[in-house]
């Protein structure tokens, strides 16, 4: 929206060229959001406290949680307000990519949205329903995907790109709907689930955000995405605007849900950050880094996948509670030490999924 302004003011001073620059306009989104995350976070956490809109615990989960029965949950309002807010502040609002992200990302919001309000505010333990939610989140990942396939101007932007590997791209044709499906509603169930422990969800979706940005705007410079070997994607730069909004709330959200959290996040936030790292991922065509980088994600996936698998069949359980986050809390350790161990772990897989750019 302000760039629109800029473009104006530069005809009229060439100082405001600068606003032309996408790293610049990164900067400033992240400034923004995390400016307003800090506004509005107090005023939010005391106004889900007087309505005790609070987090319920889990009765079999580590007694250590039970202290945090009631604390404010659905502040995953206020990194969406942000995000939004800031991206469309500062980006290039003729760019369709940043349109499809911020979509997405709004639309798994609202689906956590109902059902964390059908949870705390109707007392409805269960939610949304698991098939409700599905149904909501294949509608919408199935609809972004389609719309992006059709959309698509260059066969770049529907191949499937091998990381390490130099000039593998294989054309998915259909199957691009299928795959980009998957990891959107696959990475948005993967941070909900993750979401788990005071900050363990939102310093890994950070770090992730910083390395995807920076594939976004490599792929959106020909000379880069050249040098590098990687598809160039024209409308791809502009998505480091969003990055920069995802990092800046997510840092001013983690002020408030740094150990011990002054409120949650909830499903309208977890939800809603997964399905938005699935897009970049989608967008920027890096579906196996995302996969890399969200090493994370991924084990407290299969954690959970384990260990209902395993319960059914044989009657026994692999971990003593999933995700597997539980589990270490059951074995002793500190929430914290868990919590910043995830967080250097993420760093490192972020490094590695990056390595890609020259390991090939």
């Amino acid at each position: 929206m302000l760039l629109y302004l800029a473009d104006f003011l530069m005809s009229l001073d060439s100082g405001f060229r600068v606003f032309q620059y996408l790293t610049f306009r990164a900067i400033l989104g992240t400034l923004t959001a995390l400016l307003i995350s800090f506004m509005i976070g107090p005023w939010m956490i005391r106004k889900l406290t007087r309505n005790k809109i609070g987090q319920s615990v889990r009765e079999d989960g580590p007694e250590s949680h039970l202290q945090k029965s009631g604390t404010p949950t659905m502040g995953g309002t206020m990194i969406l307000v942000a995000i939004t807010i800031s991206t469309l502040l500062w980006a290039d609002l003729g760019n369709h990519y940043v349109w499809v992200i911020l979509t997405v990302t709004m639309g798994f919001g609202v689906i956590g949205f109902v059902d964390d309000y059908k949870k705390v505010m109707l007392n409805n333990s269960d939610g949304l329903s698991a098939k409700l939610k599905y149904l909501f989140q294949s509608l919408i990942g199935m609809g972004a995907a389609v719309f992006l396939y059709h959309s698509a101007s260059t066969p770049e932007e529907t191949q499937l790109l091998i990381p390490f590997f130099k000039d593998v791209m294989l054309n998915l044709g259909w199957g691009y709907i299928v795959l980009s499906y998957l990891v959107i509603v696959g990475t948005s169930n993967a941070v909900n689930l993750t979401d788990g422990l005071d900050g363990l969800a939102i310093m890994p979706t950070v770090m992730i955000a910083i390395g995807m940005g920076i594939f976004a705007y490599l792929s959106g410079h020909k000379e880069f995405a050249e040098y590098l070997g990687i598809p160039f994607l024209a409308s791809s730069g502009e998505l480091i605007v969003f990055c920069g909004a995802l990092v800046g709330s997510g840092l001013g959200f983690l002020w408030f849900n740094t150990y011990p959290a002054m409120v949650f996040m909830g499903d309208v936030g977890s939800l809603a950050l997964g399905a938005g790292l699935g897009v970049l991922a989608i967008l920027v065509r890096q579906e196996f880094v995302l996969f890399i980088m969200g090493g994370i994600f991924v084990v407290e996936t299969l954690s959970v996948i384990i260990q209902v698998a395993s319960f059914k069949l044989r009657g026994k359980r692999v971990f003593r509670m999933a995700p597997i986050h539980h589990h270490y809390e059951l074995k002793g350790w500190p929430e914290p030490r868990i919590i910043v161990r995830f967080w250097i772990i993420t760093f490192v897989l972020v490094l590695v999924g990056l390595a890609t750019l020259k390991l090939r």
